[in-house]
């Protein structure tokens, strides 16, 4: 459902909760983005996605919104009888103003089957999205965000496959002088938790 002029603009606060291999995510990664109204809740994810790094995005994207109706790809389903054509709501078809609003919280889960779930919450009013960010983007746009992003299939090295051991790193100097002793470590239980420490220097 298109909605008209005049487009407002939204920041919208995106965290990831956690999914897949990476379990529970601690402290919680983040994102924050510029968002139209007039953006189709497709193009959100998208941009969601594009965002938190995932580079096989062949899976279902599906929003949970504040009354808990379903907002998803129809184009995507196999089986187009399964939806409610009442209660769900084509991604394709409907934009974020004409079902949502400031303070609003709502759910974007990416992959069905590993479960990538993530807190969305409406936050303010961009008032003027050309002076606080230099254009008017046609797309939402990430402006600020923090945390470290899980791979999505919890690879560590190219050609990882599960068993074969991390390479040890290249012995190149570092670039400069007074090399950094590394502060932080990321304590991962597959399937449970995945917790990033920042560690006191010594």
């Amino acid at each position: 459902m298109t909605i008209g002029w005049p487009a407002t603009w939204w920041s919208v606060r995106v965290e990831l909760l956690g999914g897949g291999k990476a379990g529970a995510v601690w402290p919680r990664p983040g994102r924050v983005f510029a968002v139209s109204i007039r953006h189709s809740f497709c193009a959100f994810a998208e941009a969601i996605d594009q965002a938190f790094a995932r580079w096989d995005r062949s899976h279902l994207r599906e929003f949970r919104l504040p009354d808990d109706r379903s907002v998803t790809e129809f184009r995507h389903h196999d089986d187009i009888d399964d939806l409610d054509p009442v209660g769900d709501l084509d991604a394709d078809a409907w934009a974020l103003g004409a079902v949502l609003k400031i303070g609003d919280e709502f759910g974007y889960t990416f992959d069905a089957g590993d479960g990538w779930r993530h807190h969305c919450s409406i936050e303010s009013e961009i008032e003027d999205p050309f002076a606080g960010l230099g254009a008017v983007p046609p797309r939402p746009l990430p402006i600020w965000g923090w945390g470290s992003i899980p791979d999505p299939y919890g690879l560590l090295f190219d050609g990882d496959d599960g068993h074969a051991p991390i390479p040890a790193p290249p012995h190149e100097p570092w670039p400069c002088a007074d090399p950094p002793e590394p502060s932080i470590v990321v304590e991962s239980v597959p399937g449970r938790y995945t917790r990033t420490l920042r560690c006191s220097p010594a």
